[in-house]
């Protein structure tokens, strides 16, 4: 029995665009509540959001109940993160702060089994293997895994096209936060000069036949990278949802202004 198709690897390879949502709760039960709103996608973040291997895997767990793939974004492209949250589980991963095309290589080989890849046979051990009921996981997983690589520097759109070039990378997601920030422009993504960085290189993206992904709660930013070619979009955040829905509500009804 082969592993199951990964849905969110076809529908990009179809050409389709896709809608998700930054999980950073780091909680299943707020994450199988995300998983009922209808995103596409929903990525568990364990870079900036406070996720360690078990919270990951408890979110995992939830969100194969839901029609929303699971991402995750893993802190750093080490090769041990990597093993541990595919073996989890995961089938997509999200990489942060790719620079250059041997980075991009190694990622590859590290979602990727021998004799092509440095990620380590112990899948009967594993959740993603249904703990050994797929019994063709070693032979079948690599061609389900999606690798998400990140370029949010000015070093990595200078090593774009070279990052685009190597084969085994299935999207680029452009990190505005991060860019705007290295182009001396912190916490203002909508300036001219980054948004210009931007639509460019999802444009290139796109034209390398690569999908490209994106960030944004600026819907203007949204419509401009989708028509520029952006494939997996996300639009919001769940801190950012909570965050404003209680501020919001706390104001209505203790601002003394009135």
């Amino acid at each position: 029995m082969p592993v199951p198709e990964n849905p969110f690897k076809a529908a990009l390879q179809e050409g389709r665009t896709l809608f998700g949502c930054w999980l950073g709760l780091a909680d299943p039960y707020s994450t199988e509540l995300m998983g009922t709103a209808g995103f596409d996608w929903l990525v568990i973040d364990a870079e900036h959001g406070p996720n360690d291997l078990r919270s990951t895997l408890g979110q995992l767990q939830v969100l194969e109940a839901s029609a929303s793939h699971a991402i995750v974004r893993v802190p750093i492209g080490e090769t041990y993160l990597i093993k541990q949250v595919l073996d989890a589980g995961a089938q997509t991963v999200l990489v942060p702060m790719v620079e250059s095309a041997d980075q991009a290589r190694q990622l590859v080989r590290d979602v990727t089994y021998p004799p092509h890849g440095d990620r380590g046979v112990g899948y009967a051990l594993t959740r993603a293997s249904r703990f050994n009921e797929i019994a063709d996981y070693g032979t079948t997983a690599d061609e389900q895994i999606c690798l998400l690589v990140q370029v949010e520097n000015r070093r990595g759109i200078e090593n774009l096209d070279e990052i685009l070039a190597v084969e085994g990378v299935d999207g680029v997601f452009i990190g505005p936060a991060d860019l705007a920030a290295d182009m001396g422009q912190m916490g203002n993504a909508l300036h001219d000069d980054v948004q210009g960085v931007i639509m460019e290189a999802i444009a290139r993206i796109r034209a390398a036949d690569k999908a490209p992904g994106i960030l944004s709660t600026h819907d203007p930013m949204t419509h401009a990278a989708i028509a520029a070619g952006a494939q997996f979009v996300a639009v919001g955040a769940d801190v950012l949802l909570l965050a404003r829905g209680a501020r919001g509500l706390a104001q209505k009804w203790t601002d003394k202004s009135e």
